[in-house]
């Protein structure tokens, strides 16, 4: 199942007070960047992010669930209506994710 646009401009809303946040669509969901970097995506109308070790101590209780069979798994954002939440944890992961590659 694809992810539905409304979920994504929802989650881009709720990311709104964040400089430099920006998503590539792929198969039907979208990778969602921060100042350059992966953090996570939308996946089944499911944002999902990388399970950094700020990311993993800030929701201890997350699921752990594969964006797609054959992926790695990664942790489930339930509080998506929190923009305070979101900010926090989008800053919080920065500095732990790796730098993405660029593409030749």
């Amino acid at each position: 199942m694809a992810s539905s646009k409304e979920y994504l401009d929802f989650i881009l809303e709720q990311l709104s007070g964040l400089n430099d946040v920006s998503y590539r669509a792929m198969m039907g969901e979208y990778i969602i960047y921060y100042r350059d970097k992966v953090v996570g995506g939308i996946y089944d109308d499911r944002f999902l992010v990388k399970p950094t070790k700020s990311a993993t101590a800030m929701m201890l209780s997350a699921d752990m669930e594969l964006p797609y069979k054959g992926a790695k798994e990664m942790l489930l954002v339930d509080d998506v209506d929190n923009r305070d939440f979101l900010r926090e944890l989008l800053d919080a992961m920065y500095e732990e994710l790796p730098i993405a590659k660029k593409k030749k």
